[in-house]
C-alpha cells in the first residue's frame, strides 16, 4: 500500500475518533445538565428567599429539604387597635439525614420536618407597644405546642430575634417588622398533624405598659392553617362558624344547620351590658383524636353555639371563663347545661373595665332529640356566676337570660 493511502487512511480514524470523542462528551454533558436541571427542580424555584433559606438550613443541619407543601396565600391576619400581624406564606418540608447536633427538636431522629412560616408585624397604632412574638403552633391530637427553634436561620431572619428582652420587646409606632419562623417537629408528628390536615397558631397580644400584663391591647387571636390542600379548603369553610374551640382546634366536622345573625338584644346585669348577636346550630362529628372527650355523649351529636357582646361599664375585670349557663328547651320541658371545656377560655381572659369583648357559650345537643322533638321548640339560655379572674362572684344570685328562637 502506498504511503498516500496510508496517510488518508490514518486521517480518516483520526478524525472518526475525534468525532466520537466529542459525541460522548456532548452526551455526557447533556446528562450533567439534566441532572442538574433535575437538582434545581428539587428546590422551590418560585421564592427565592425561602430558597435561600432553606439552602442555609440545609448546610446548617447537614440535612436535605424536600418540600411538601406551600400556601403562598394564607390570608390569616389579626388585628386589633392598629397592631397587626398577617402570615404571609409557609411552606412544609421534610429535613432528611440531620447531623446528630441538631437532632433532638425533632425527638433525636435523623429525618424530620419543618414548618417555615413567614410573618410581618405592623404597629399601626398611635403608640409604642411591647410586643413578645411568642407564635406557638399547636393541631388536635398533639402532645406539645411548637415553636420556633432558633439553630435552622440567619439570626437576622427570625422574627423572634427581632424583638427580645435586649430591645424590651420595644415595637415602635408606625414600624413594620418581617421575619421567619421555624416550627421543628418528628417525621411523626408531621403526619399526625397533616392527617387532622390543619394546624392552630396563637397569635399574643400586645402590652400598652412594658412587664404590664393587665394593660393588653386587645385579645389574643388565632390563625387556622392548612397543611394539606383539603386542610386550606376546611380553613375556609370554617370561617363561617363561631370560633369557639371545636371551630379553633379543628376539632372535627361542622355542617350548619340553623343560624341567625344579627339579633341584637340588650340585657343589663349591674354594669354589665349584655347583647346577644346570634347562634348557630351545627351537626359535630369529632374527628378520631377528639372523640374520647365526646364519649359521655352518646350518639350523634348537634352543637349550640351563642355569641354575645359584653360592655362592662363596672371597675372590675369579668372572666370570660366563669360564666355557667343554662339552655331552656320549650318552655324548661328539657334543659341542658354549657360545656366550658368547648368555648376555650380561661380564668384569666377578661373583658377589662371599660371595654367590650365577645363571649361565646356553647351547649351539646342529642342530634336525634333535637331533629325529631326540639328543632321547632322554644329554646331560651340563662346566664350565672359571672366573676373576676380572681374568681370573686360579681353579682351573687342574680342571672340575665336571653330568648334564642
Amino acid at each position: 500500500m502506498s504511503k498516500k493511502w496510508i496517510s488518508i487512511m490514518l486521517a480518516v480514524l483520526v478524525a472518526f475518533a475525534v468525532s466520537g470523542c466529542g459525541q460522548a462528551d456532548e452526551k455526557a454533558s447533556g446528562d450533567g445538565k439534566k441532572e442538574e436541571t433535575k437538582k434545581e427542580e428539587s428546590k422551590d424555584s418560585g421564592n427565592q428567599e425561602f430558597s435561600d433559606l432553606i439552602t442555609f438550613m440545609e448546610k446548617e443541619t447537614g440535612g436535605s429539604a424536600k418540600k411538601v407543601f406551600e400556601n403562598t396565600k394564607p390570608e390569616q391576619e389579626y388585628e386589633t387597635e392598629g397592631i397587626k400581624v398577617s402570615l404571609d406564606e409557609y411552606q412544609v418540608l421534610e429535613l432528611n439525614g440531620l447531623d446528630e447536633e441538631h437532632r433532638t427538636p425533632f425527638k433525636k431522629e435523623e429525618d424530620g420536618a419543618v414548618v417555615l412560616a413567614k410573618y410581618t408585624l405592623k404597629n399601626e397604632s398611635d403608640q409604642d407597644v411591647y410586643y413578645n412574638p411568642t407564635l406557638n403552633m399547636t393541631f388536635s391530637g398533639a402532645d406539645k405546642s411548637y415553636d420556633n427553634y432558633r439553630e435552622l436561620l440567619p439570626e437576622d431572619k427570625q422574627i423572634k430575634e427581632m424583638l427580645t428582652p435586649d430591645n424590651e420587646y420595644l415595637w415602635k409606632k408606625g414600624e413594620t417588622i418581617t421575619g421567619y419562623y421555624t416550627y421543628t417537629m418528628s417525621k411523626g408528628d408531621l403526619e399526625k398533624a397533616m392527617d387532622v390536615s390543619t394546624v392552630a397558631i396563637e397569635v399574643p397580644a400586645a402590652q400598652a405598659e412594658k412587664d404590664d400584663y393587665n394593660s393588653l391591647i386587645g385579645e389574643k387571636g388565632i390563625f387556622n392553617v392548612g397543611l394539606t390542600e383539603a386542610g386550606v379548603k376546611k380553613v375556609a369553610d370554617n370561617k363561617k362558624f363561631y370560633q369557639d374551640l371545636t371551630t379553633k382546634n379543628d376539632m372535627g366536622e361542622k355542617v350548619m344547620v340553623d343560624e341567625k345573625e344579627g339579633i341584637g338584644t340588650n340585657e343589663k346585669i349591674g354594669d354589665l351590658t349584655f347583647t346577644l348577636e346570634g347562634y348557630q346550630f351545627a351537626e359535630f362529628t369529632p374527628n378520631a383524636v377528639e372523640a374520647p372527650k365526646f364519649s359521655n355523649f352518646k350518639g350523634d351529636m348537634v352543637l349550640l353555639t351563642v355569641k354575645l357582646q359584653v360592655e362592662n361599664g363596672g371597675k372590675e375585670q369579668l372572666s370570660q371563663g366563669s360564666p355557667t349557663s343554662k339552655l331552656l328547651i320549650d318552655g324548661g320541658a328539657d334543659y341542658t347545661l354549657d360545656q366550658p371545656m368547648l368555648t376555650g377560655y380561661a380564668y384569666d381572659d377578661v373583658i377589662e373595665p371599660g371595654e367590650s369583648g365577645e363571649l361565646l357559650q356553647i351547649f351539646v345537643l342529642d342530634k336525634e332529640k333535637y331533629e325529631k322533638i326540639w328543632k321547632d321548640k322554644s329554646f331560651e339560655m340563662e346566664i350565672a356566676h359571672l366573676q373576676n379572674a380572681k374568681a370573686k362572684e360579681l353579682f351573687e344570685g342574680k342571672t340575665v337570660s336571653f330568648k334564642l328562637k
